[in-house]
């Protein structure tokens, strides 16, 4: 396979610079690479929430997706999304993040160090009980199979963890397929382990009728569980349906020479690449929801809850090696091409993906989800979030459930952390 995909990659280079023009004018910059994982499956199937960014946001001319970066010249660091969100705590070895994805990550620890060695956070291994990486069945022997693309997506929540709250124990839950079946159960194995506090969930799927049966993977009180919007723009997939999670929309984090020192806007790179939002078909309005005495036009559960950056244009710094090809110069070609999946060290991702972790570990760092079973807490505590008022990823009826705009809106929800007093 890997020799019929270099082939391809050279008859495409060998059409010489009669293509390079027209290869550029239909790859915009502003054009995110989706994860291997990151595509519509049959229903019962997930997928993943995550893009690569065509390029770095230091500016790029090429006409490749970007394959390898530095730890600082790969999208918003540590201490950048720390500062966006007025973060000052750095968590408690007290508290565990859990992060559900599916099939195996086989350089999760290796590159989780990587990331946390770059950027001068504290070691983080198994050797000293900090990273537990296992199956959904609790093995630590026994892995799934591996796929590069929810590689992708677990090196990109490990490291929103460890950015977030760098103090945190961190255990990666790996299910053995993308079934919301294996899903669940990992999700389960996740909620019993001792010491989890929050659950992230950067994955999701089509709305069914059976999903408020489905919900009970979800309905565990005192952890705070957390699900991606969805990448899809304008509508709402599950679990963030689920009135047992905190949805978690995207936007675009730019800095500014505001107060704040940042400004966002509901993330939209078009009509079919945004973060997701809407009125379910099949679950109702949450109590808390309905206080907010929305206009008319949704009865039943709004998303999303709160938000987080998400466009990839103006995405986080990821470190992952997991690829098919290996580490030559060749590899990193056909990953830039998007021949390959995988990555091969330095990438700016996002995607609510990178949203739905960076809003766990917020969690966690604000230590109150010993009385949590549901999404209500940040709807008390409004004054604690930066509320975002600009940017549509949509025309809909009725407006806030696709546009941006004071107080609460679908695409952002309440807002984003402005320290962890929402949570």
């Amino acid at each position: 396979m890997i020799a019929v995909v270099a082939a391809l990659a050279l008859a495409l280079l060998g059409l010489g610079a009669g293509l390079a023009a027209p290869a550029q004018a239909a790859t915009s910059a502003t054009v995110p690479l989706p994860f291997g994982c990151n595509a519509a499956a049959a229903p019962g199937v997930m997928h993943c929430l995550g893009y690569t960014a065509k390029s770095t946001r230091h500016g790029s001319s090429k006409a490749r997706y970007q394959t390898t970066g530095s730890s600082t010249s790969s999208g918003f660091t540590p201490s950048q999304l720390r500062s966006a969100y007025n973060l000052s705590a750095t968590g408690s070895s007290s508290e565990t993040v859990a992060v559900v994805d599916a099939f195996n990550d086989p350089n999760a620890a290796a590159d989780l160090a990587a990331y946390r060695s770059a950027y001068g956070l504290p070691a983080c291994t198994a050797a000293s009980g900090c990273f537990k990486q296992e199956s959904q069945t609790g093995s630590t022997s026994s892995l799934p199979s591996t796929d590069y693309g929810w590689s992708e997506e677990e090196s990109l929540d490990l490291d929103m963890v460890s950015a977030i709250c760098s103090g945190c124990r961190i255990l990666l839950v790996e299910a053995a397929s993308a079934t919301e079946a294996d899903l669940d159960a990992a999700e389960n194995t996740a909620a019993a382990t001792s010491g989890v506090v929050a659950i992230s969930n950067s994955w999701g799927g089509s709305e069914s009728s059976s999903e408020t049966t489905d919900d009970a993977a979800f309905n565990h009180h005192g952890i705070a569980i957390t699900a991606s919007s969805g990448d899809g723009g304008y509508g709402v997939i599950w679990p963030a349906a689920s009135p047992y999670v905190t949805a978690v929309g995207g936007t675009s984090l730019k800095t500014a020479s505001n107060a704040r020192g940042w400004t966002e806007s509901a993330w939209s790179t078009s009509s079919t690449e945004g973060t997701g939002s809407g009125c379910s078909a099949y679950e109702k309005q949450p109590s808390w929801q309905t206080n907010l005495k929305l206009p008319a036009g949704c009865a039943d559960r709004v998303v999303a809850d709160v938000s987080a950056v998400a466009d990839p244009a103006t995405g986080v710094a990821v470190y992952d090696t997991a690829n098919s090809c290996g580490s030559s110069s060749w590899c990193d070609l056909l990953i830039s091409l998007g021949l390959v999946t995988g990555a091969d060290g330095w990438v700016q991702v996002g995607g609510t993906s990178a949203a739905s972790p960076i809003i766990a570990s917020v969690y966690a760092l604000a230590g109150n989800t010993s009385g949590s079973s549901n999404g209500s807490y940040p709807y008390g505590e409004t004054a604690h979030l930066n509320d975002v008022i600009s940017g549509s990823t949509s025309t809909c009826t009725p407006a806030y459930l696709c546009t941006a705009e004071v107080g609460y809106d679908g695409p952002t929800g309440l807002g984003t952390p402005n320290g962890t007093g929402a949570f």
